[in-house]
């Protein structure tokens, strides 16, 4: 089975000062590449007694876009990016199952064991990224259904600890027809 995303046991304190760091990075970054951008056009092609606003501008916009480029090819897979990639990539594997979630929900009212099975990675990713943002108070808002799900899960002999997502599950849940 192809996996998308598993779910790893991180400490919060140390996740949110790692993301900080990194944050603090491309916020230099980008604000080095905008201004020095902005200068060195102003400099350039700019005219005085004119306003020069549009060279300013233009400077920040490519310094925007060379400050994507950077992170996401410079700096994407080094070490000092990993908790905001890990971050990233729990966000946008619950994302997938969000869009999906209605056929989700039908195939557990179906007791499909695949659709059990994402709903599961998904309260227990939702549970991670919460923990790790340090949103006490939305870990609390579905212990009734995911409690509900995991009785369901362990009467039909399913493994409750679904900490992978599969491209299997995701697929056979799109095929579920509400």
């Amino acid at each position: 089975m192809t996996i998308l995303f598993e779910i790893e046991q991180r400490d919060p304190v140390l996740y949110r000062q790692q993301t900080r760091k990194s944050t603090w990075l491309v916020l230099a970054l980008f604000a080095l590449l905008a201004m020095g951008l902005s200068s060195v056009l102003v400099a350039v092609l700019g005219q005085p007694e004119v306003s020069n606003f549009r060279w300013n501008l233009t400077g920040v916009l490519l310094g925007l876009a060379l400050t994507v480029v950077i992170v996401r090819f410079g700096l994407w897979h080094r070490e000092i990016m990993a908790p905001a990639v890990y971050g990233w990539r729990l966000k946008r594997s619950l994302m997938r199952v969000t869009n999906i979630m209605h056929q989700v929900k039908a195939g557990v009212a179906q007791h499909d064991p695949e659709a059990m099975q994402v709903l599961r990675f998904y309260h227990l990713g939702l549970l991670e990224m919460h923990r790790l943002d340090g949103n006490s108070s939305a870990l609390e808002d579905l212990v009734a259904e995911r409690e509900q799900l995991r009785e369901a899960m362990q009467v039909q002999g399913l493994q409750t600890e679904c900490y992978q997502l599969h491209q299997q599950w995701l697929q056979a849940v799109k095929a579920i027809r509400v």
